[in-house]
Parts: C-alpha cells; sequence; structure tokens
C-alpha cells in the first residue's frame, strides 16, 4: 500500500473529514468507513493528477477514479445528477496514463491501446473532438479521433486547452507538439481556435532538435530542447516566459538563458509551469538499489544493443549485456527469448523484460511460468552482477579509467547504474567520445578496488581490512565519483566494517 499525504486547500472536494478548509501541514489521507472503491485507491501506484476542482487517481491495477468537482463533466458523469463526489468514483478501467492540470476543468484518459478518452469542459473546443462537437460540456468520456500518428508521450492542460506530445520514428523531427482551444490569450503556439490537435510549427524545431520536456501553465508554454533551445510563448502578463519583457507572444520564441551550470547534461533539466510563473531546474535519475537500476535502465534506450519483435511487429530494445548473465548460461537461451517475445504483446514483453531484469515473478506469474525455464530464477542480482565483474570478456568492458599507471576496465551500463559522475556523462545528449577518464588522484589502489567491487556487488570484500585512512580516502572518492545516492551508502558499508 503506498502512503499519501494532503495539504492545501480542504474544499471541492473535502478530502479530509473533520478539518479546516485549509490543511497547512502534510496529513494523512485516508478512509474511514471502506467501500470497495475506497479499498482500490490505497493500490495506487502510477498517478495522482490535480484538476481545477478535481483529482484524479490512478491504480496498480489501471483504474482511473476521480474524487471532487463534476460542474463541467470531468469525472465522465452527468453533471446535473452527479456535481460532485468526495468519496473515490470510478471513471474507467485499463487506464494506463491520466493528464489534466491545476486550473483546468477537462481530463484526458489514455487506454494499454493507446486510445485516448476526455471529458469535462468544451466550449473552446479544448478537448480536440472536432468542430462539429458544439456542447459546453462533455459528461461522458469520449474517444478523441484523428489524432496524429504516434506514440503519445505527454499531454498537458491549461485552463481552456492542452498541449501534446507525440513521438513519431517514421518523422522528422520524431517529436512533435499538437494543440486545441482556445487561443485567445496566445496559449497554442498559432492563431486562431482549432477544434481538433494541430502541429506547432516553427523553425526552431529543427530536425536534429529533441524536446526533451514541456510544460503548461493556466495560459503559457515552456519547451526545452535537446540542443539546449528554451523556447515559450502564450500569456506573458507577469513575465512568465522569462523574454525580458511582458509581452504576450503568439508563435514560439527562444528564450535567451544563462549559462548553466549543467550545461552538458541537459536532457536532466525540468520546467514547471505555474500560474503566473515558471521554473527550470536540474533533477538527475536517482537510482536507488540494483534492481530497481535495472527496471530503470530496461525505459532508457541510450546502450540497448538487442532487438526483439513482438507479435504486432513492435520493436522492443534491451541490453544483451544484462541479459547475458540474467538468462541461464546457455547460447541458446536468448533465441529462445526470441521466440516467446514473438508470440506476445507489446505490453505481455515489457512484463517478461522487466521480470527478466529485477527476477520478481509478481510481475505477472503466469508470464513468468512460461520464462523461468531460461533464467537464474534463484540468483540475486547481485550475484548477476558479481558473474559480470568477475567475467574474462574484456569486449564487454567498453570504458577505461586510467589512474597513475593502471587501466581499470568497466561496462559503461554498470558505470551508469552506480555513479551520477558517469550517468551524467553517458547519458548526456552531448556524449563525449572518449573512452578514458583519469581518475582522481588521491585514491590509493586500495581504496579503488573497493570502489570497484562495490560498484557491482554493493558489498565490500570481507577479507578487506578498513583503515582510517582508507576511509578518509573513500569519502574522498564518494564526492568525485557522485555516489551520494546509492543505497546502500558505499560509506556507511565502510563505517559499519570499520566499527565490527
Amino acid at each position: 500500500m503506498n502512503e499519501i499525504l494532503f495539504f492545501g486547500r480542504n474544499k471541492k472536494p473535502t478530502l479530509i473529514e473533520n478539518e479546516s478548509n485549509k490543511i497547512k501541514k502534510p496529513t494523512q489521507f485516508k478512509f474511514e468507513n471502506e467501500n470497495e472503491n475506497e479499498k482500490q485507491i490505497k493500490q495506487i501506484s502510477s498517478n495522482i493528477v490535480s484538476g481545477r476542482n478535481s483529482i484524479y487517481l490512478l491504480t496498480s491495477n489501471h483504474n482511473a477514479y476521480g474524487i471532487g468537482s463534476n460542474d463541467s463533466g470531468q469525472l465522465g458523469f452527468d453533471s446535473k445528477t452527479l456535481k460532485k463526489t468526495e468519496k473515490p468514483i470510478l471513471m474507467m478501467k485499463n487506464v494506463s496514463k491520466i493528464f489534466s492540470g491545476n486550473s483546468s476543468n477537462h481530463v484526458f484518459l489514455l487506454n494499454s491501446n493507446q486510445e485516448l478518452f476526455g471529458c469535462g469542459g468544451n466550449e473552446y473546443g479544448q478537448l480536440g473532438l472536432g468542430e462539429s462537437i458544439k456542447e459546453r460540456k462533455i459528461n461522458k468520456l469520449t474517444k478523441i479521433q484523428n489524432i496524429p500518428k504516434g506514440k503519445i508521450i505527454d499531454i498537458q492542460c491549461g485552463n481552456i486547452h492542452p498541449i501534446m506530445l507525440i513521438e513519431n520514428e517514421n518523422q522528422n523531427p520524431k517529436r512533435k507538439l499538437y494543440s486545441c482551444g482556445y487561443s485567445g490569450y496566445n496559449g497554442l503556439g498559432k492563431n486562431g481556435n482549432t477544434y481538433e490537435f494541430t502541429e506547432i510549427k516553427s523553425s526552431l524545431f529543427e530536425n536534429d532538435n529533441i524536446i526533451l520536456d514541456f510544460s503548461v501553465g493556466n495560459f503559457h508554454s515552456l519547451i526545452l530542447t535537446s540542443n539546449g533551445k528554451l523556447i515559450g510563448f502564450g500569456n506573458n502578463f507577469s513575465g512568465q516566459l522569462g523574454t525580458g519583457n511582458t509581452k504576450n507572444q503568439l508563435i514560439p520564441i527562444q528564450i535567451e538563458l544563462p549559462k548553466l551550470r549543467f550545461n552538458e547534461d541537459i536532457s536532466n533539466y525540468h520546467l514547471s509551469c505555474g500560474f503566473h510563473n515558471s521554473f527550470l531546474y536540474y533533477s538527475p535519475l536517482s537510482f536507488s538499489n540494483l534492481e530497481e537500476d535495472l527496471i530503470k535502465l530496461f525505459e532508457r534506450k541510450e546502450f540497448c544493443d538487442i532487438s526483439f519483435k513482438t507479435e504486432n511487429g513492435e520493436i522492443i530494445e534491451a541490453h544483451k549485456l544484462i541479459l547475458k548473465y540474467r538468462l541461464n548460461q546457455n547460447q541458446n537461451q536468448i533465441e529462445k527469448l526470441q521466440e516467446i517475445i514473438s508470440k506476445k504483446s507489446t505490453k505481455e514483453s515489457n512484463q517478461i523484460f522487466e521480470m527478466i531484469y529485477s527476477n520478481n515473478s509478481k510481475i505477472n506469474p503466469e508470464l513468468y511460468s512460461e520464462i523461468k525455464e531460461i533464467i537464474n530464477s534463484n540468483e540475486k542480482i547481485e550475484e548477476t552482477m558479481k558473474r559480470i565483474y568477475l567475467n574474462e570478456n574484456e569486449n564487454e568492458k567498453d570504458f577505461i579509467i586510467e589512474r597513475k599507471e593502471k587501466q581499470y576496465k568497466f561496462p559503461k551500463l554498470i558505470l551508469i547504474m552506480r555513479s551520477e559522475l558517469y550517468r551524467g556523462m553517458f547519458l548526456s545528449v552531448t556524449n563525449d567520445t572518449s573512452n578514458k577518464v583519469t581518475d582522481y588522484s588521491e585514491l590509493s589502489n586500495k581504496s579503488f578496488q573497493i570502489f570497484e567491487y562495490w560498484i557491482y556487488s554493493n558489498q565490500i570484500k570481507d577479507e578487506i581490512q578498513i583503515t582510517q585512512e582508507i576511509i578518509n580516502e573513500i569519502q574522498i572518492g564518494i564526492d568525485y565519483f557522485q555516489l551520494n545516492q546509492t543505497n546502500p551508502n558505499l560509506f556507511d558499508l565502510l563505517i559499519n566494517k570499520f566499527n565490527n
């Protein structure tokens, strides 16, 4: 069960009974008299999304629930018979994502088949249903037709307009933005109201430019691209576009940025647009343990080097190095995996890879029974990492760390999992083609060997004798390699071993 804390306005909806309208400190969000819906809410794992006066929840079994105001039909029910609810109400099953905005009275639900449904306010065509549908309120979840081809990455909703990011490998550039709704405050990035999702076009979105992140405020939007461009358009009454003036911008304009501290790692910058303000902030991936690291790396395709085709012809990419050590030590196992994937849907195939990477059969026990014969089902992930460490095949170690007169080889994939320094280096959009780094000279060979073993196994060798000098050196190394967010923490392990 996931824990939920709530603070802020406790009216429309009243989420926590017997509390004031303003909850000023984080307070437990729970249900006193559980009905079946409320039990489902306790399984929240993916989304909690805020609308203007509504809240949407996505549970681990992919059910979408709504709480709060339904004055515009934004909960998917007739607003005359259901004006509001302060208890969870089931909106739709088989939902993969929920999209809304804290100033919007409309909502979109995306199912696992990439079909998009919407309901709520439609007075300016902000649901993208087309000009023929004139209803100001759409009280029933309705399928959105004429969606541009490709995968829906994100939808962010302003007051009376949404902006959609779609990725299509067959188009150039492969990521494009689309908008619909009201343009009176220039929030669409183009002239005139639009009743269907249409592309936001600009020469600023060049062919070699990838849209990394975007955010939509009340009536303004910001976009960050892979070559470091910050692009904005919309209302600028309070200077929220950062253009140096308060003039509204009808079409996309590039915004001059100060020198960024981590400019070489632009993919880890993110945008957040509020009602009349904006933030650009740096937030790198934070991995906690080896199993979670592997799952997160599966979602990052930069170092994937083996492809699998599903039954519908979609390609799923994976990391050959990890598969080699997670599968039984037999050359035919990858071929057997290819055969299994070819008979599965994309969703099932992704679940199979997650189970192989994490060795977690609970993701889908039925599918796990089909693959358990080809994987090391009894092997802990740390043992997998040790086997990679002990492997004599130097071809799999594709990065060299030079220190003084000695070289150490590592797979880049492992370094990404354990060090913020190398994660920023290898996952940056401005990759350095060099494969050598001169290590921090203050680390002795013994201290570096401790680092080397721990980077794979999360452990310190039993035979290693820890001294105060080594602890001092390792502390320097932790800062240099940016290992502070790892779990278990290397420094804590050293101190415990030293004290024992």
